[in-house]
């Protein structure tokens, strides 16, 4: 009888996988709490996540901020007030419809989601290049079906485009 065939296996299997990734999330978890350190002492973690979602967005109301960051319109409010007081994101009449307010980044706002991500990728890029090729070539599949199961998008770069860090507006994509 193959290991895999004997009862059990396979919730043995999804206990030592869970395992796995929660180990791995730690790491993940420290490498994003020290690329954020460097810019800290002006934005906290739901303040760079609302320039995150600036970032991908361009642009956009108030109301669709709120939805992506699944805040309230009055917290995402007092945090784009903040954001605004650092110089890190402005309001701008709509072009398209001049009722409308739109908030976007500054220049300022983009430099620190830049360099935030690139303290990132650069970290895990070292940790990566410690790796087997063969290795690699397992952790890009096993990610990929991962990152699939748990219908989340890809981040920037590999075709998920609008979440340049992988932050989801927190509605799954509809099946298909």
């Amino acid at each position: 009888m193959d290991q895999s065939e004997r009862p059990g296996a396979r919730e043995a299997d999804a206990d030592a996988v869970t395992h796995a990734v929660l180990t791995a999330s730690r790491l993940l978890v420290a490498v994003s709490a020290r690329s954020l350190a460097a810019v800290e002492d002006r934005v906290t973690l739901p303040q760079f996540r609302l320039l995150v979602v600036l970032s991908a967005e361009g642009s956009a109301k108030l109301a669709t901020l709120a939805e992506r960051l699944g805040v309230n319109p009055s917290t995402a409010m007092r945090m784009v007030d903040r954001l605004i007081t650092a110089g890190l994101a402005d309001r701008r009449v709509n072009p398209d419809d001049r009722r409308e307010t739109v908030l976007r980044l500054t220049e300022a706002g983009r430099l620190i989601v830049q360099d935030v991500t690139d303290r990132r990728r650069r970290e895990i890029a070292g940790i990566v290049t410690r790796l087997s090729p063969g290795q690699r070539v397992a952790l890009v599949d096993a990610l990929a079906a991962f990152t699939e199961a748990g219908t989340q998008p890809g981040a920037a770069g590999q075709g998920g485009g609008r979440y340049p860090l992988g932050w989801s507006d927190l509605t799954p994509p509809p099946a298909g």
